[in-house]
């Protein structure tokens, strides 16, 4: 049965916070904040958090810097996975990414069709694997990163949630 097997030892993972953006500060960054409390609420630890600007160069450059970190298992990143010009945080983790986790996407987009209706074929969210770091891609609006932890990533992040989670996998990421 699908859940949360309370028999199992809880793991916390270090999770990094990057959020892409030209306009945000720490100090207005809403989906930043809400990342930041969920995961130190579900019990993990914030290993850093920063923003950089829509360049390519400088989120890959942000995310090649913590995949190089013990510490760090998964990156979570919010902004940029729109159509526009500016939002390029798809290409940049694909620059960098040894394994994509296609489901992800498809998973965010369908559960996101609920809250914003058709809108939800706009946001280009994803996941992938560099080295062995988990990198989740989510929009920047705070409604999308509350739909991401909640209904994906608190569950997969969870090392006692069955049938199985993204966290028992890191072990052996690199077997």
């Amino acid at each position: 049965m699908s859940g949360i097997d309370t028999s199992r030892a809880f793991r916390s993972l270090g999770i990094a916070v990057l959020t892409v953006s030209d306009s945000r500060t720490l100090a207005d960054d809403r989906s930043g904040d809400l990342l930041i409390e969920r995961l130190s609420s579900a019990g993990h630890k914030l290993v850093e958090r920063t923003i950089v600007a829509d360049e390519i160069s400088l989120i890959q450059e942000q995310l090649r810097d913590w995949v190089m970190w013990d510490q760090v298992q998964v990156i979570l990143i919010t902004g940029g996975t729109g159509v526009t010009g500016r939002d390029v945080t798809p290409e940049a983790v694909t620059g960098i990414a040894d394994k994509h986790i296609p489901g992800f996407g498809e998973l965010f987009r369908h559960l996101s069709f609920a809250s914003i209706g058709v809108s939800a074929i706009q946001s280009r969210a994803l996941a992938a694997l560099a080295g062995t770091t988990y990198i989740f891609a989510l929009p920047g609006s705070t409604g999308a990163c509350k739909d991401a932890w909640d209904q994906i990533l608190a569950l997969q992040l969870d090392s006692r949630h069955r049938p199985c989670n993204f966290a028992e996998l890191i072990p052996r990421l690199d077997e």
